[in-house]
């Protein structure tokens, strides 16, 4: 995930609306004939009442409206999905904005909110394995979501415009949306502004067309992508468009930066990093390159929104780039983009790989070795806090982020350096585009090595004392 300041599953295929046979449902959705209700969670406790059963999304269509003058969003989703059970209803994640109309396959549904749930009845049940599409308009002025433990996440307003950004929570403040990292999904994104100001989000960018005083930019994220990678930044930012090894690089940095300032510097160098990781991490699995550098001090974090990191200020204070925090960024787009946790406990796989990717581009650029940062951080290293499962409120602690590079090095030196890095582009090639667990993790590490790692990982990740060293 971000980094703080100081199931395989193939991709279902959806029939269009014509196609999708609808069987009769009580008028309230309730059971009937076998057609249940889609569960309102993705029963994972570091989300309570995030996601959503009983379906699979494949792709979010997304046309949405922002004014910054009255802070209010109007859109329009269009999510394609398949019923993986026979439904009489379903459920979408959405935070404070008004619902006014939504259909189901073509036919108007009706529809509730409860809490941040949008609830949805069909006209007619859904068979398992049934194609459908839900489309939903809404509009609103879109807000954070508050969390103590955490911090805030989703949708701000900024003095030129917006920000939607965060992790583990975002995407519902401003779209509909199945809010879990499970359920990975295609992106076609189109944001109206007032001309003058850009809207950046995933992908590759598509035609950008002005009328009436207002520029609708469109970006296409063809790769699947968990909805917590998901952003949107609008506001007055020099735009920097191009190509790297033919795909495209698109980086963005606020006005109120420094043209050559520490921030665009750091940008600069995504390619240059890009090409180093994917020496060893394997093919980088992006759509595109690039990354965005905001001025708001709200924003005390960066985060590995899919193909275009996003850097809060802070990161860039000494006035010298800081190629590290894009390095950590950059090796998300394999470690948490392409092969996504499908549960947050394990989300040592997406920060301990990028904390080492950190040491690894430092071992090479005047930095101590691995090694040496391996030595230094074991000394300190508070064994109480673990690794795997280390709970919601130390989602984003150095159990996880440095323990879990500890726990990376371990592995390497237990394996030797050509082992090693087999594993590594194994890893994200067989899982590439899917989601895993440390269980998957630990499974293709012993069959690549040919032997059991199973007690030397669980004591890096989850021993409550310090492991021997390797």
């Amino acid at each position: 995930m971000r980094r703080l300041i100081p199931r395989i599953r193939p991709a279902l295929a959806v029939a269009v609306a014509a196609a999708v046979v609808l069987v009769g449902c009580t008028d309230d959705g309730d059971s009937r004939d076998g057609f249940r209700p889609g569960a309102a969670d993705a029963g994972d406790p570091y989300v309570p009442g995030r996601g959503n059963g009983g379906y699979d999304v494949s792709g979010y269509r997304l046309a949405v409206r922002y004014d910054p003058a009255s802070d209010r969003l109007t859109g329009r989703v269009t999510v394609s999905a398949a019923a993986t059970a026979p439904l009489s209803r379903f459920n979408l994640d959405l935070v404070g904005l008004d619902v006014s109309e939504v259909t189901v396959a073509g036919a108007v549904a009706r529809h509730r909110r409860d809490g941040d749930e949008l609830v949805i009845t069909p006209a007619r049940g859904l068979p398992e394995g049934a194609g459908f599409t839900v489309e939903v308009a809404y509009a609103g002025v879109p807000s954070a979501v508050h969390d103590g433990a955490l911090g805030s996440g989703g949708w701000l307003h900024t003095e030129d415009g917006a920000i939607a950004l965060g992790q583990p929570e975002s995407a519902a403040t401003w779209y509909p949306v199945n809010d879990h990292p499970s359920d990975k999904a295609t992106y076609d994104v189109e944001v109206t502004v007032p001309d003058g100001l850009a809207a950046l989000s995933n992908g590759v960018p598509g035609e950008r067309t002005s009328a009436d005083g207002w520029t609708t930019w469109r970006w296409r994220e063809d790769v699947p992508m968990a909805s917590y990678l998901s952003f949107l930044v609008i506001g007055d930012y020099r735009v920097d468009s191009g190509t790297h090894r033919g795909k495209p690089m698109v980086t963005a940095v606020a006005a109120d930066l420094p043209a050559d300032g520490p921030a665009a510097r750091s940008l600069a160098r995504t390619g240059e990093i890009a090409d180093f990781l994917a020496e060893r991490f394997g093919p980088y699995p992006a759509a595109g390159y690039g990354g965005v550098a905001i001025a708001d001090d709200r924003i005390g974090y960066a985060l590995e929104t899919q193909s275009r990191p996003v850097y809060g200020p802070g990161f860039f204070r000494r006035g010298e780039p800081n190629p590290s925090v894009v390095v950590h960024e950059l090796a998300h787009q394999w470690f948490g983009n392409s092969v996504t946790v499908a549960r947050w406990q394990d989300i040592w796989l997406n920060e301990g790989f990028a904390t080492y990717a950190e040491w690894l581009w430092a071992e090479q650029h005047g930095g101590p070795t691995a090694q040496l940062a391996f030595e230094r951080r074991y000394a300190i290293m508070d064994w109480s806090k673990p690794s795997l499962d280390p709970g919601r409120s130390a989602m984003f602690g150095n159990g996880v982020y440095q323990r879990g590079a500890l726990a990376v090095h371990a592995l390497r030196r237990a394996v030797g350096d050509e082992t090693f890095f087999r594993i590594l582009r194994g890893w994200t090639a067989q899982r590439r585009d899917g989601t895993a667990t440390t269980a998957d993790f630990v499974g293709h590490a012993e069959q690549v090595a040919g032997r059991s790692l199973r007690p030397l990982l669980d004591a890096w990740l989850s021993g409550s004392s310090a492991p021997a060293l390797p």
